[in-house]
């Protein structure tokens, strides 16, 4: 029997028609295709069943799928979604054309709007691989007439109004399609986020371009709130004619916040797409602080600024590139990226000044900038209680340091300031979930170093505090040049260290309440005979010398140490000890950071008979900000008391009993102090505990009640950190 025609079972295959009829060219196509291989002919019926879609899709416009679209999307994004006029969606003729009339998308149930969009008409086109491959929508034309949209995030920050899906879904990040061109009229667009108490509201049109070589120029404006604090915004995005090169949409934006202003130019590859934009930006202003608000993040008070830079954004990141300005009277130059991994804004910065103004560091620690600004040095003083006041009280935004973290480099070249001789800075910055790291915080003093570790922990409360300030040997006659040292003649050493804990969310906070140990050591070296003899008072070496010339000959220092411990913010003196050639300098009292309350006694015992010595302590009193030094204290009003009586009673001569040092002073063993012992640990040279150290006396309490007797001496040694 012949073989049946696959395609025609019921006619055999020897029954071949004859040429020239219709029949006869169905038989001749029929055997072409049984010629093709099969995988062909089934890839031939595949494109032609998408053919034969398209070609219905084409001529109906797919309005047959207005309610399977309603529904899939209800679905898909569980929320209902309503398209009230004309709906069309087909291929026209690779891209997909989307139109639709009176939609919306209804919002969230805690939303304050009831639909998270809505609009007249949208008439777009769409890149269907985009759809199926990529991150982002590819959208090539869009057109949208009296739009709205709702971008909000709930006030417990978890939520927002664009994650469609789960109501219980974390927000996630605005992803905006990637759309070249756009047709707006009477579209708008609300944002609010609680958390950055940020609001605004932004309208949009398009308007016929007046250069020829763009299409259109979509212009939009709008008003808001930052933390309280109004802004307007407006600017304009050119989108470019389809013969030109390259496409690039040309953007301009223009928003202010009071005195704070910024504007952007440039162009973008799309009207939507930031990636691989070319912008500039300019910012300027009373405050950075107020600009870094926008973000969330909290930095330092700066005086008035004007910053510039290249602005794009690469791989996730916003990259502010090729950054210059200045700072009240600083300059700055630099780089910084801005980025959100794992949903958390993080801020990465490489900043250098090469000048930095001495009042442009004060609001660095807390110092109000327009008071700076406006009073110089005297801005940084405050009245509190008729006292003044000098640790600056501002406090620390603690909340702001929760929604971000950081990581900064900081290098400065020289300090602008007169006796401040201070260069080379350089801080490492980094913030981590609320834990803020100094470390290091290096600058040069003097030709010395120091180096310091700070550590604020805001993951609690209180906040707490760490100060590890480390100074290297420092040439005394650089370091104290100021008060009247100079370099010739004095060869002795500075090195010191600062060990605190303290709580609060301010500087004066924390160092009100610091517990820990401050202490100077001064190595063997020299320095003026002028400068000893006038803080031990010894009358009669220093007129001899003044009037001999050798005022200047230089007095040997042994070793000496200048320690407190701070207990509750009030330091104590524990011990302050200075042995030199010819006597043994000795101090007690202390300070208190609560009230900036100094009192200190300083006294010189002379190791070798004097004729002519006051032996009567140096005090100093008063408040940080004005310190009082006082040589004429009731001792030496005592002595001179009692030298009237012996010379009316006596004779002149026996006058000068009084004031006779019969030089019984001990020279103290330089081990302990060189280490940085406590008092209790300090020796005379011939091994014996000291007895005249210990002794001292604290601050004035903040009631002004008078000076308490100073706590027990620690007895374990400040070691290992010299």
């Amino acid at each position: 029997m012949a073989d049946a025609d696959p395609l025609r079972p019921d006619m055999p295959a020897n029954e071949v028609p004859r040429p020239g009829g219709a029949r006869y060219h169905l038989y001749r196509a029929r055997e072409h295709w049984r010629k093709i291989p099969l995988p062909f002919r089934v890839l031939l019926w595949i494109v032609g069943i998408i053919f034969a879609l398209w070609l219905i899709l084409f001529v109906t416009k797919g309005r047959f799928l207005k309610h399977p679209f309603e529904r899939f999307l209800t679905s898909r994004l569980e929320r209902p979604v309503k398209v009230g006029g004309d709906f069309q969606l087909y291929f026209d003729p690779v891209t997909i054309k989307f139109r639709a009339e009176k939609m919306t998308v209804a919002n969230t149930q805690w939303a304050s709007r009831p639909d998270f969009f809505r609009a007249d008409l949208i008439d777009s086109r769409i890149a269907p691989l985009s759809l199926l491959f990529g991150d982002k929508y590819r959208v090539g034309w869009l057109e949208l007439r009296n739009a709205a949209a709702d971008l909000e995030w709930s006030r417990d920050g978890k939520s927002n109004t664009w994650t469609f899906g789960d109501p219980n879904r974390k927000g996630e990040p605005l992803n905006l399609p990637l759309i070249r061109r756009a047709l707006l009229a009477g579209t708008t667009l609300r944002y609010r986020d609680p958390r950055m108490q940020l609001a605004t509201d932004i309208g949009f049109e398009t308007v016929k371009a007046q250069d020829s070589r763009f299409a259109s120029d979509v212009r939009f404006s709008g008003t808001g709130t930052m933390r309280q604090r109004p802004f307007t915004l407006r600017g304009g995005l050119l989108s470019p004619n389809e013969t030109v090169m390259g496409g690039k949409n040309s953007l301009a934006l223009h928003a202010e916040a009071g005195a704070t202003i910024l504007e952007v130019s440039g162009t973008l590859p799309g009207a939507t797409e930031i990636k691989g934009a070319d912008l500039r930006l300019i910012t300027h202003g009373p405050n950075l602080a107020r600009l870094f608000d926008f973000l969330g993040v909290a930095i330092p008070e700066t005086r008035d600024y004007r910053l510039t830079s290249a602005l794009t954004r690469q791989g996730g990141e916003w990259r502010f590139t090729h950054l210059k300005g200045r700072f009240g009277d600083s300059d700055l130059a630099g780089r910084l990226t801005v980025s959100l991994p794992n949903n958390r804004l993080l801020l990465k910065a490489a900043l250098t000044t090469q000048t930095l103004d001495i009042l442009d560091i004060g609001p660095f620690i807390g110092y109000d900038p327009q008071k700076l600004e406006a009073q110089g040095a005297d801005g940084a003083i405050s009245t509190v209680g008729g006292t003044p006041r000098i640790l600056p009280d501002a406090p620390l935004r603690v909340e702001a340091l929760r929604n971000f973290d950081a990581r900064l480099q900081y290098d400065v070249r020289r300090i602008r300031a007169e006796h401040v001789p201070i260069s080379n800075i350089g801080l490492t910055l980094a913030l981590d979930h609320s834990l803020l790291k100094l470390s290091p915080l290096t600058f040069d003093m003097s030709g010395g170093h120091l180096s310091s570790d700070i550590s604020i922990n805001a993951r609690g409360q209180p906040v707490r505090t760490t100060y590890d300030i480390r100074l290297s040997p420092t040439p005394m006659g650089k370091l104290l040049a100021r008060w009247g040292v100079e370099e010739s003649g004095t060869t002795g050493m500075i090195k010191a260290r600062v060990q605190m804990t303290g709580l609060g969310d301010t500087l004066h906070d924390s160092l009100s309440t610091s517990d820990g140990r401050i202490a100077v050591i001064l190595p063997a070296g020299s320095m003026w005979t002028r400068n000893i003899q006038l803080s031990e008072l010894d009358i009669g070496t220093f007129i001899t010398k003044m009037f001999s010339g050798k005022l200047k000959k230089p007095v040997q220092i042994n070793c000496g140490l200048i320690a407190f411990t701070v207990r509750n913010g009030v330091a104590a003196a524990d011990p302050i000890i200075i042995d030199t050639e010819k006597n043994v300098l000795l101090g007690r009292g202390g300070f208190s950071f609560r009230n900036e309350s100094l009192d200190l006694s300083f006294r010189a015992d002379g190791k070798k008979f004097s004729l002519f010595s006051g032996q009567s302590p140096v005090s100093l009193d008063g408040t940080f900000v004005k310190p009082h030094i006082d040589v004429i204290s009731p001792e030496l009003i005592a002595r001179g008391g009692a030298a009237a009586a012996l010379g009316v009673a006596a004779s002149p001569l026996a006058a000068v009993l009084a004031f006779v040092d019969i030089g019984d002073a001990k020279s103290a063993a330089c081990g302990p102090v060189l280490a940085g012992a406590t008092a209790t640990a300090q020796r005379t040279k011939g091994g014996k505990p000291r007895d005249d150290v210990g002794h001292g006396t604290t601050a004035k309490d903040e009631a002004g009640k008078g000076s308490q007797k100073e706590k027990k001496s620690q007895e374990k040694k400040f070691l290992g950190i010299f």
